[in-house]
């Protein structure tokens, strides 16, 4: 089994944090067929994923994002290609939010 283990720091508070991770648990049921179960808490949130040969966490709080997956031993064999594509999408997402900040003060 292959493990993965991705922590991405922020400043964008719980609510906006929120917002991107349900972004991002939609993306990982319709581009990668996860199942997702998402959890909201007082002070932090997760979202479960699986499917044939992958289960993991995302914990979301007030200042970071921490991804945890175990690969199958199929899956495995793509494990870094699998991690490029979770931390393209995730820093994507985390992009977003400062680029319309960025917009908003230059209109």
């Amino acid at each position: 089994m292959a493990d993965l283990h991705i922590v991405r720091e922020h400043t964008l508070g719980l609510a906006k944090a929120r917002k991107i991770a349900f972004k991002w648990a939609e993306q990982a049921e319709t581009e990668f067929g996860m199942a997702c179960a998402y959890t909201e808490g007082d002070v932090a949130d997760e979202v479960t994923f699986s499917r044939s040969g992958v289960k993991g966490t995302l914990e979301v709080d007030a200042t970071r994002f921490e991804l945890r997956a175990q690969l199958g031993f199929l899956v495995g064999a793509f494990k870094h290609r699998i991690e490029a594509e979770i931390v393209k999408n995730l820093d994507t997402l985390l992009a977003a939010p400062a680029k319309k900040r960025v917009a908003k003060k230059t209109v």
